[in-house]
């Protein structure tokens, strides 16, 4: 890249850490430090959601179904305008009335005013850990992605010739900022950073790349002409379409991150309108500029890797100056989903592990701390085999899969004891984990359909059953804790 694309890419790194001191002068408790003071507008919960949720996995995963798949592709964001809705209609206006009435600052504590300390205690661990390891992974993903675009291609082909290896030096500095950031801002700094880094990928993608590579292969007709028909369709595999509606769409239930928005909105209309606006973000708006620019692509570079195809055509496509904005998009979104994680992760640890009062006196330093510490966790565990991170996202499996039916429990069925809340996780946990790790085959892999579902999905059926189970066979039914 050009000088004047990297001068721009340090500027936006810098800026990112000028914000992180503005707002940490202005931290006035633990509560303004995860919930952002419970006082934050729609439009900005909205695009942190977005850009949380779509982050570098999906941002550039997005690219390389396009390359593989075509428009097909663009289904995998519908999840997130689904889940969005859905969750604006069904479960915010409850989880907003409990709020209220129990004064909840993490998603743990939902469980807490249901099922008590042992359930909640080990819905936390699960989410600490799940998201410290998805921060790791984003981390890597910016690493990689630095490593690939910012470096010079001489070093970035043979590591071993060189001082440093050119991933673990992206690493640590990709890292470094958004630690950094994050441990001084809060949620304040992280809210407010996702709603530029989100305009700045939506710029950066549908504003400048996609014209500049629509061009190139020769505008819209040009790309029908280079790409076999079925790039062009909308029709989705059937079990394609299962395995991202039950893995995708649930995580708008448990997911510690969205819970944090929800307490940071003041009441259940702002959060309703945020997420609204967070589903539109994510469909149509950036999934068919994120499918179409891996189409392109794909004519333009069909000999890479799906995935690294579209920053490699930035890089070399677009002109100085530009190059920047859109690497620094790219990095946008991985950093704001990197920041999110990283404040879950820690308000699980600090506030449902630690159980630090979000009122206390030290509660921002320990909060700080915490942020700090377990950021640096997740570095050396990115730098580590993949195999260390890997074992750590199945706890973010084994998250989604064994807290999806306790959590409806804990909103829409009071009669739902403990003890049964507390099996229905570990089964629909546990038995993602066997699969993921292959101890035992699929239940149905005899069936070549079913052997193609995902892990979670044989997880949540379990959950499911066992719920259902353990209320048939229950001989009381225990009053309701949180019935206004």
């Amino acid at each position: 890249m050009h000088w004047l694309d990297y001068l721009i890419f340090a500027a936006y790194l810098f800026g990112l850490l000028l914000f992180g001191l503005y707002h940490y002068r202005r931290h006035q408790g633990g509560e303004d430090y995860y919930l952002g003071g419970r006082n934050i507008r729609a439009r900005h919960v909205g695009f942190s959601i977005a850009a949380t949720d779509v982050g570098g996995g999906f941002s550039i995963g997005l690219a390389g179904l396009g390359f593989t798949m075509g428009l097909s592709g663009s289904w995998l964001l519908f999840t997130g305008l689904l889940g969005a809705w859905l969750s604006a209609v069904l479960l915010i206006p409850r989880v907003k009335l409990l709020e209220r009435k129990h004064c909840l600052s993490t998603y743990p504590d939902l469980l807490l005013s249901r099922f008590g300390p042992k359930v909640t205690l080990v819905a936390a661990v699960i989410s600490c850990i799940g998201y410290l390891g998805f921060t790791g992974a984003q981390l890597l993903a910016g690493a990689k992605l630095a490593a690939a675009t910012l470096l010079d291609p001489p070093a970035t082909t043979d590591a071993s010739s060189t001082a440093v290896d050119p991933l673990q030096l992206a690493l640590w500095l990709i890292g470094g900022v958004t630690i950094i950031y994050t441990v001084f801002g809060g949620l304040k700094a992280v809210i407010y950073t996702d709603s530029v880094q989100w305009l700045i990928l939506l710029l950066g993608l549908a504003g400048f790349a996609l014209p500049y590579a629509l061009s190139a292969v020769g505008g819209w007709q040009g790309l029908m002409h280079s790409l076999p028909a079925h790039f062009f369709s909308l029709a989705l595999a059937p079990i394609t379409a299962i395995n991202w509606l039950l893995t995708i769409t649930p995580i708008w239930l448990v997911a510690m991150t969205l819970y944090q928005r929800m307490y940071a909105c003041k009441d259940t209309r702002t959060a309703k309108r945020a997420w609204y606006l967070a589903g539109v973000l994510e469909y149509p708006l950036l999934a068919f500029s994120g499918v179409i620019l891996g189409m392109c692509a794909r004519v333009l570079l069909p000999h890479l890797e799906a995935e690294m195809a579209v920053p490699a055509m930035i890089r070399d496509l677009l002109p100085i100056g530009l190059t920047g904005i859109i690497i620094a998009a790219y990095f946008s979104a991985i950093m704001s989903t990197a920041d999110s994680c990283l404040m879950a992760a820690s308000g699980n640890l600090t506030q449902d592990i630690l159980n630090i009062p979000a009122s206390g006196r030290n509660a921002v330093h320990y909060s700080m701390m915490a942020t700090a510490v377990l950021g640096v966790i997740a570095i050396i565990l990115a730098s580590q085999a993949n195999q260390v991170l890997d074992a750590i996202l199945y706890a973010y499996g084994f998250m989604v899969s064994g807290l999806v039916f306790p959590t409806l429990a804990a909103l829409f069925w009071p009669s739902v004891k403990p003890m049964t809340a507390l099996l229905s996780m570990l089964a629909g946990g546990v038995t993602t984990l066997i699969l993921l790790f292959g101890l035992l085959p699929p239940p149905l892999s005899y069936w070549d359909v079913a052997a193609e579902l995902d892990a979670s999905i044989y997880g949540l059926t379990l959950s499911g059953a066992v719920m259902l189970l353990g209320q048939w066979l229950s001989p009381t039914r225990p009053q309701p804790i949180t019935q206004e």
